[in-house]
């Protein structure tokens, strides 16, 4: 999904989770906060994810929904979402539904070789279900804060 994209509809989605099916559909009337990561249990997956979560009280102070999303299987997103006490769901996207429609699967290098696999990106999404801000190949430290800083305009 390029940047061309910013102010257009952002793509609908409908997919299970910890908290059960949710969908882009049931979101609207509230902005969201999309976001990909590579892997549960992962150092940079579980730092992004806990800064996620400690400012979550503050996202719903503003009216959105924090929604991340991994290839991994609902028990892995069960046990990481337990783990970390998590007041938000975690798709399960086993089949890259979701993550095709963000464009979020690249080409990536792991120990020298190339894998396919999801380049960590978020997305905000206004309550009108439009597509406000992209964030692709970011780095962990900060990044809630700069979401929730960016999400504050929407209301």
């Amino acid at each position: 999904m390029s940047t061309a994209l910013i102010g257009k509809p952002a793509p609908g989605f409908s997919a299970q989770s910890t908290f059960g099916e949710i969908s882009l559909e049931r979101c609207l009337g509230r902005g969201v906060i999309l976001y990909f990561y590579p892997k549960d249990n992962t150092p940079g997956c579980t730092t992004e994810t806990q800064d996620f979560r400690d400012l979550h009280d503050q996202f719903l102070a503003i009216g959105c929904v924090v929604i991340g999303v991994s290839r991994d299987s609902l028990k892995s997103h069960e046990n990481f979402s337990k783990k970390l006490e998590l007041p938000f769901p975690l798709i399960a996207d086993t089949d890259e539904t979701v993550c095709n429609a963000y464009g979020v699967i690249k080409l990536k290098q792991m120990y020298g070789k190339q894998v396919r696999g999801i380049e960590r990106s978020t997305f905000l999404i206004d309550a009108n279900g439009k597509l406000v801000q992209a964030w692709r190949g970011l780095k962990v430290p900060g990044h809630a804060q700069e979401v929730l800083q960016a999400a504050s305009s929407l209301t």
